[in-house]
């Protein structure tokens, strides 16, 4: 059974870096695929989606497009966390299970919860610097990641992600209204849920996957130093909890 992997705001497979290939390692078995979404990574030419259910059927036709039967397995990170969830619920027989890293969503968490205020002003001036790649890509580090070790390395390979595959400011716009826009239903999937969060989040606040772990009486694991790019941040933490959780259900 197929693992499909759904990235964040902007952010497209290249940007999973070393996740996909240690998933594959860890759990050894199943293929795991990462998908772009219009106006990202080979779709950034292409109009993003003014909806996560826009996003979603786009992301259904591309597995289907690409003969990769469901049921799949969704792993997935912030506004893919979003699609995820949607997905499950409208088409619960094509989703056997999910994983969900620092999303959020109504009727949840609040605005506030969902985008913490004391980065607004740091996302305000990325869009300023949007298309200064080097200051907006160290701005994006600085926003989601606790892991410096390797900054500047990752800083230089998000900047040639950006130069190869540029998502536009407009597109951004989409991205961002979508997930504010974006409200699931109450109701639980019945499909088997694990929730991870991370402790140091500067973008999320935690409490959006915790009240949403304990609305649908899914696992939670908490890790307790990353920040909102946990699968930056520490990847093998994040396989280790998918293998552990796979074994108990």
């Amino acid at each position: 059974m197929s693992w499909v992997l759904l990235r964040g705001l902007t952010r497209e497979a290249r940007h999973w870096d070393a996740l996909p290939d240690r998933l594959a390692r860890t759990l050894e078995s199943g293929q795991v695929v990462t998908l772009d979404l219009p106006g990202n990574g080979v779709f950034h030419d292409q109009l993003s989606p003014a909806s996560v259910r826009g996003m979603v059927d786009f992301a259904r036709h591309r597995l289907q497009h690409q003969g990769i039967p469901p049921p799949w397995n969704l792993l997935a990170m912030s506004l893919g966390g979003m699609m995820a969830a949607d997905w499950a619920q409208r088409y619960p027989e094509e989703v056997a299970r999910l994983v969900l890293i620092n999303t959020s969503m109504r009727p949840f968490n609040s605005l506030t919860e969902r985008l913490r205020p004391a980065s607004w002003p740091q996302l305000a001036t990325l869009a300023a610097r949007w298309h200064d790649a080097p200051r907006a890509e160290r701005a994006i580090h600085r926003l989601t990641c606790q892991e410096t070790a390797l900054r500047e390395a990752d800083i230089a390979a998000w900047v040639h992600i950006r130069h190869t595959a540029p998502v536009s400011l407009a597109n951004a716009g989409r991205q961002l209204a979508a997930a504010a826009r974006f409200s699931c239903a109450r109701q639980a999937p019945p499909c088997p849920v694990l929730v991870l969060s991370s402790s140091a989040d500067r973008l999320v606040d935690p409490r959006c996957s915790q009240r949403l772990a304990a609305a649908w009486q899914a696992s939670h694991q908490i890790h307790p130093w990353a920040g909102h790019d946990l699968p930056h941040d520490d990847a093998g933490w994040v396989c280790r909890r998918i293998a552990r959780w796979l074994a108990r259900i």
